[in-house]
C-alpha cells in the first residue's frame, strides 16, 4: 500500500475513533448530571387510605344493589299473583347483581382482615348476614309477612351499615390526622 493512500485512510480513521470517544464522553457525562426521576416511594397511609376508599365503595355498592332488590321484592308481596312478569325478570336480574356484589364485598372484608380492621370487618359480615337473611324471609309470593316486619328487617340492615360506616369513617379521619 503506498503511503499516499494510508494517510487519508489513516487520518479518516482517526476522525472516527475521536468522534467515537467524544459521542460516548457527552452520553456518560449527560447520564451522570441528568437528575434521575425519583421512583415513587410506597406510603402506606397513602396506600390504607386508598384499600378503605375502595372498601367503602364496595359496600356502596352492594348497598345499591340490595335497596333495589328490596323495593322490587317489598313490591312484590304488595302485588302478589297480580305482579308483572317483567318485574319479576327485573328482580332476577338485580338478585344476580346483588349476587355479584356480594363477591366483592368477601373481598373488602378479606381487605379489612389484611388491614387488623376486625371490629371492621365483624361489623360488615353482620350486615352481609342480615341481608342474607333479609333474602331468605321476603321473597316473591311470600303473602304472611306485614310491611311493618319487612321495614324493621330493613332497618336493623341499615343500623349495621351505619355502624360501618361510622367505623370506617373513624379510622379514615384517624389516618387523615397523622
Amino acid at each position: 500500500m503506498a503511503i499516499d493512500n494510508f494517510l487519508p485512510l489513516l487520518d479518516t480513521s482517526l476522525k472516527v475513533i475521536l468522534g467515537a470517544i467524544l459521542t460516548l464522553g457527552i452520553f456518560w457525562i449527560t447520564r451522570r448530571t441528568q437528575s434521575r426521576p425519583e421512583k415513587p416511594r410506597f406510603d402506606p397511609k397513602s396506600h390504607r387510605l386508598t384499600l378503605l376508599e375502595e372498601i367503602s365503595a364496595k359496600v356502596g355498592h352492594v348497598n345499591h344493589s340490595f335497596a333495589r332488590y328490596s323495593s322490587l321484592v317489598i313490591e312484590s308481596t304488595r302485588f302478589g299473583k297480580r305482579w308483572p312478569v317483567e318485574r319479576k325478570q327485573e328482580l332476577d336480574r338485580v338478585n344476580l347483581e346483588l349476587v355479584r356484589e356480594f363477591e366483592k364485598l368477601s373481598d373488602a372484608e378479606a381487605k379489612l382482615l389484611m388491614l387488623g380492621e376486625k371490629t371492621m370487618e365483624k361489623t360488615l359480615r353482620l350486615y352481609a348476614a342480615r341481608i342474607a337473611m333479609f333474602r331468605k324471609q321476603v321473597y316473591v309470593g311470600r303473602q304472611d309477612i306485614s310491611e311493618q316486619e319487612i321495614a324493621d328487617l330493613k332497618t336493623a340492615i341499615m343500623q349495621l351499615r351505619e355502624q360501618f360506616y361510622e367505623l370506617l369513617s373513624r379510622r379514615y379521619d384517624k389516618l387523615l390526622a397523622a
